[in-house]
C-alpha cells in the first residue's frame, strides 16, 4: 500500500459550459487567451471557445523569441479557413519561447488547446500586476456562460 502523503497527483478539473471547455489552473483574457503560470514565466495560448469560433486553423503568426509584448496589444495572428483574428497579448514581457510545433501543424490548436496548442511563453516582470487583470477560474466559467447565453 503506498502513503498517500508521499503520492502526488495533479488532478485539474476541465468544465464545459455549452460545448466549450473552460480548464482550471489557468488564466483567462477576454481576448480569448489562456495563460499558464510557470514559475516568473506564463505559457500562452487559444481558448477552447476561440478555437471553435475560428474553426479549422490553418496558420499561426507566433511572436517569436525576444520580441517584446504589451499586454492588451496585438502580438501576431491566427488564421483559420474562415478568418484572421489578431492575437492579443495577456501579459507585459518579452517572448521568451514559441511553439515551432504550429508552423507544421497549426491545427494543434484545434485538437488540444490547452496542451500541445500552446502558442507562446512569456517572461514578464509585471507578472502578478499583469495577473490580476486577467479572470481566473471561476470568473472565466462565469463569462463563458454568459457568453453562451
Amino acid at each position: 500500500m503506498l502513503n498517500a502523503k508521499y503520492v502526488r497527483k495533479e488532478v485539474r478539473c476541465m468544465v464545459k459550459v455549452g460545448e466549450y471547455e473552460v480548464k482550471e489552473g489557468l488564466y483567462y483574457s477576454i481576448d480569448h487567451i489562456w495563460v499558464k503560470v510557470e514559475g516568473k514565466r506564463a505559457r500562452c495560448g487559444l481558448t477552447d471557445y476561440a478555437q471553435k469560433m475560428l474553426k479549422s486553423i490553418i496558420y499561426v503568426e507566433a511572436p517569436k523569441p525576444g520580441t517584446e509584448v504589451i499586454q492588451g496589444e496585438v502580438c501576431g495572428s491566427v488564421e483559420s479557413i474562415k478568418t484572421v483574428i489578431d492575437l492579443i497579448s495577456p501579459l507585459n514581457g518579452k517572448v521568451i519561447e514559441y511553439n515551432t510545433d504550429l508552423d507544421k501543424n497549426p491545427s494543434l490548436i484545434n485538437s488540444d488547446p490547452y496542451g500541445q496548442g500552446w502558442i507562446f511563453v512569456v517572461e514578464s516582470p509585471t507578472l502578478q500586476e499583469d495577473l490580476s487583470k486577467l479572470m481566473g477560474f471561476e470568473k472565466a466559467v462565469k463569462w463563458y456562460k454568459e457568453l453562451n447565453g
